[in-house]
């Protein structure tokens, strides 16, 4: 059974940064496209970042590129964001999710596993 688990959300002033962590079990990552969605309130869910396992291509939403950075640890079997320089709009509810089938890394309906999501909350 696949399960999600993300940590590292919290409260910061804008400019600060914080770590996102996503442990993973019950997958073989290397075959899985690791992703991060974010949904503020009243929002549809959007995407952060993704990072395709087997080769680490990475991507970004153009409202985080330069800012944020996700990584990999094959060790821990995580998948991690940095965020850097964060804004008040930056504050939402990070969702991980795994996606199996090697769908489009920047559309949520093709991740077939999410976690139950950490606040980030930015004030300015």
């Amino acid at each position: 059974q696949v399960q999600l688990v993300e940590s590292g959300g919290g409260l910061v002033q804008a400019g600060g940064s914080l770590r996102l962590s996503c442990a993973a079990s019950g997958l073989t990552f290397t075959r899985w496209t690791m992703g991060w969605f974010r949904q503020a309130p009243g929002k549809e869910r959007e995407f952060v970042a993704a990072i395709e396992w087997r080769n680490g291509d990475r991507y970004y939403a153009d409202s985080v590129q330069g800012r944020f950075i996700i990584t990999t640890d094959n060790v821990k079997n995580s998948v991690d964001l940095q965020m850097n320089s964060l804004k008040p709009e930056d504050t939402a509810v990070y969702y991980c999710a795994a996606d199996y089938r090697g769908g489009t890394p920047r559309v949520a309906g093709e991740y077939d596993y999410w976690g139950q999501g950490t606040q980030v909350t930015v004030s300015s």
